[in-house]
């Protein structure tokens, strides 16, 4: 194992770390807050969380033994299942992300008709659909064999069997990731615009409204002028900060397997070992910085975070008081749509 691979290995477990204790971080304050359970976009989050929980305890590890070991983990039929996996839920996750953007724009753009236009019963469809959608395309591959060790990304993955397949391994190959990475990209894109444009929009009247008043107050003292005009200023990056974080991560994460894995279709051409790991280690780390870009920075998940850890601590505290406190946090969902 040389140094690449050895920085690989520990970046693969470091992310799985990270990845299964944010996850499951989401899960506990989905369980104890009522408010998050009642809200739509709990849904998908949960369903995003899941995958990448499944991810980090069975795929990240055997790509881990790949690297270390150079040879199948696991015997053919368990890496088998673990490519059947890895196409299942990475496609379910892309399309969870989505599912969240939709839900967002529906939320920032029409505000006031949300509740009827995206109803637990609408996002249960889409969750479905994701869930269909994913078996789908895991299954074809399963059932033509294509599903082997690769030791370019040093994982269980899609692979060509017989060179006579070629054809209809490569249809396969593009029609799964256009309809997966590219068409998740394309509504990322297109719905956090939309919301960026609104945002700014907003941002815009609070500016004007902003400067009317500072030439009103004509007395006013230039430092608090200076911190509105700051704060101005913040509110229009703070937009598009977050909508840049949302489709970047996409992007960096996954674009370059999903290009290695439609560049190697050319028969002349060869994915070196390094690169097909680094790309592969790429789509891992979106398991664990997902827990992060769509829950746990939030307002609402941290106050449920404080609210669990106050009461443990109060628990161990007292551990015979009965003292018992609820986690339900306030209805912070307009916080959220802007966030």
């Amino acid at each position: 194992m040389d140094f690449v691979e050895f920085l690989s290995a520990v970046f693969t477990v470091v992310v799985a770390i990270v990845s299964l204790l944010s996850n499951l971080l989401v899960l506990l304050c989905f369980i104890h807050s009522s408010e998050i359970r009642r809200q739509v976009p709990g849904v998908f989050t949960m369903n995003l969380s899941f995958c990448n929980i499944l991810i980090s305890v069975l795929n990240m590890p055997s790509t881990l033994f790949g690297i270390v070991k150079h040879q199948e983990p696991y015997g053919v039929c368990l890496c088998r299942t673990l490519s059947f996996l890895e196409t299942f839920l990475t496609a379910n996750s892309m399309l969870s992300m989505a599912a969240l953007s939709i839900d967002r724009w529906i939320a920032v753009v029409f505000p006031f008709s949300y509740s009827s236009k995206m109803r637990f019963r609408d996002a249960l469809v889409m969750v479905c659909y994701s869930w269909l959608y994913s078996f789908t395309f895991a299954l074809i591959p399963l059932l033509f064999s294509w599903f082997d060790y690769s030791p370019i990304y040093a994982s269980c993955t899609l692979q060509l069997s017989e060179e006579s397949a070629r054809i209809k391994f490569t249809v396969f190959t593009v029609v799964y990731h256009a309809t997966s990475f590219m068409l998740s990209l394309l509504i990322l894109c297109v719905t956090y615009l939309k919301v960026l444009k609104v945002a700014r929009f907003h941002c815009k009247r609070i500016d004007i409204i902003t400067m009317q008043t500072l030439f009103l107050l004509v007395d006013i003292h230039p430092s608090v002028k200076q911190r509105c005009l700051s704060e101005q200023k913040k509110r229009k990056q703070r937009a598009t900060k977050k909508i840049s974080i949302f489709i970047g991560s996409f992007i960096l994460c996954f674009a370059p397997y999903v290009i290695t894995r439609l560049t190697e279709l050319l028969p002349f051409v060869e994915i070196s070992r390094h690169w097909g790991i680094v790309s592969k280690c790429l789509t891992y780390s979106k398991a664990a910085s997902d827990p992060f870009i769509y829950s746990l920075l939030r307002q609402q998940y941290k106050k449920v975070l404080v609210a669990l850890a106050n009461h443990l601590l109060k628990r161990d505290l007292y551990p015979s008081s009965g003292h018992s406190s609820s986690v339900d946090t306030e209805n912070d969902y307009s916080l959220q749509r802007i966030n």
